[in-house]
């Protein structure tokens, strides 16, 4: 789930209930008073007539701002033969534009500020934190790399090196990042979803300089972003400094219109492969739906059932109990198009795959015969709510959830409605989306066997389309954390 994660989830959020007991009204400094049982920010809306859209959020809680620029283009908007460029743009990017040139990060630096990025299979987005006197320097800088980004071979070259050793170090010689890039290729046979976004290595040495430039003009133009404002700014003066610094710079044609047309998986796969590591591990994985799917709360209410806390299913079936896992988890991201729904363990020394497999397998089959109990449904939506409250609980962290909601689910105000569809699910609606989704027939396995030597990220090209062998964690991708 990358609600916030974006996003930085907690659990000691004052306000939200124990166990067992009611959810409360959780009121956030800055924030509106809720419609609801959730929390409700007072946020204001322009669209400059180049099509960017601009958000505001004033909160004078500290004399900070921070700003977060959203692409509508990820890993999904690539196409085969050129994967990771949506990631190698993340990190062009910090070369500045043509008045800012290699002193991007100097700028932002030298007013007090920090900057960062990260690119997912949805979007890709860049952010400045940074003392409030600063907010015109830094939307000047910003919008110089919208305008007219500094492409050249020597930058493209520069950045190509950096991201192909960020694949070696995150994919290539990490067993979770090519367990987890070995599980999306077998889950998915047609859908963009499938690679990761750092991308192939022979995709990233395919990339041209014209490449690259034809991408910037078409997904970074104005028409095809949202600029975020959050803290000590009035609306009046966010609209105004946009329209300044970004009002001229012209809108394109849209991006090509994704095509999702993944089939529906007819029977169970399972693929093994080797690679150095202490311990063997698995993810077993099944298609669920995208963020905007009615049944999505009630998936995201089952992942936490089965995998948060020390009390969850999982973790005494697994961890707590037998000892036959080091680690178990389960991830759901909300996202555009339909996501993964898929459990992540890792076997401790001396027990085997098929122990771990097995005893998964049951966990799954048991929440499809009987639903969770009162205590467990509350304590799902209490971690749910929890997370959601931490990760509003800064300007940046406000920046950030306004941004990622609006990008995926097309409206920032659904940010506003999450608590209240997390506690309108039921135990029904928790054992419902199981037997929906976790069913036998749409399970695709993929065992790590610890041995033999690094499974090099050579698809792409002409045979990025194949699944591995016939056939993150998490999406997201972040700049300047190898």
């Amino acid at each position: 789930m990358i609600r916030m994660t974006v996003v930085l989830a907690m659990l000691a959020a004052a306000g939200i209930a124990a166990p067992g007991t009611a959810a409360a009204v959780v009121v956030v400094p800055g924030a509106a008073p809720p419609a609801s049982g959730g929390v409700r920010l007072d946020v204001a809306r322009r669209t400059l007539a180049n099509g960017l859209t601009v958000l505001v959020h004033e909160d004078r809680s500290a004399p900070v701002v921070s700003t977060y620029l959203f692409y509508r283009s990820g890993s999904r908007n690539e196409r085969p033969g050129r994967t990771g460029i949506a990631h190698l743009f993340e990190h062009m990017m910090f070369n500045g534009g043509a008045h800012t040139e290699g002193k991007f990060d100097e700028i932002i630096e030298t007013n007090g500020g920090s900057t960062n990025g990260y690119t997912t299979r949805d979007f890709t987005a860049y952010m400045e934190s940074f003392p409030a006197p600063a907010l015109e320097r830094v939307l000047w800088t910003e919008a110089d790399r919208m305008r007219a980004l500094a492409i050249t071979l020597k930058n493209l070259e520069q950045e190509r090196g950096i991201v192909k050793e960020e694949r070696r170090l995150r994919v290539d010689n990490d067993p979770g990042g090519k367990l987890d890039e070995e599980l999306y290729l077998a889950a998915y046979v047609a859908s963009t979803y499938r690679w990761n976004p750092v991308g192939f290595m022979a995709d990233l040495d395919l990339i041209t300089l014209e490449d690259a430039k034809e991408y910037f003009r078409i997904h970074y133009a104005p028409n095809n972003a949202t600029l975020v404002l959050a803290g000590a700014v009035a609306p009046v003066e966010g609209f105004a400094l946009a329209e300044r610094y970004f009002g001229a710079i012209p809108a394109q044609e849209p991006p090509p219109k994704i095509v999702d047309d993944e089939p529906p998986q007819s029977g169970p796969k399972l693929i093994r492969f080797r690679q150095p590591a202490e311990l063997p591990a698995l993810a077993i994985a099944y298609h669920a739906v995208a963020a905007t799917d009615p049944d999505r709360p009630a998936l995201d209410v089952l992942q936490f059932v089965l995998s948060q806390g020390e009390s969850s299913r999982l973790y005494r079936a697994l961890v707590r109990g037998p000892a036959l896992a080091t680690t178990v988890d389960v991830s759901f991201e909300s996202a555009i198009g339909p996501e993964l729904f898929w459990v992540y363990a890792q076997a401790r020394p001396g027990k085997s795959l098929d122990a771990v497999k097995a005893a998964i397998l049951r966990e799954i089959a048991a929440v499809r015969a009987r639903p969770p109990d009162a205590r467990e449904l509350r304590k799902a939506k209490n971690l749910l709510q929890a997370g959601y409250v931490r990760g509003l609980k800064t300007v940046s962290g406000k920046a950030n959830q306004i941004g990622f909601y609006e990008t995926v689910y097309g409206d920032y105000a659904e940010m506003f409605r999450e608590v209240d569809r997390w506690e309108a699910v039921t135990a029904a609606d928790v054992q419902r989306v199981a037997q929906t989704y976790l069913g036998e027939q749409g399970q695709t396995v993929v065992e790590l066997i610890p041995g033999g030597k690094p499974l090099a990220g050579v698809r792409g090209g002409a045979t990025s389309g194949a699944a591995p062998g016939s056939g993150g964690r998490g999406g997201a991708v972040h700049r300047g954390q190898p």
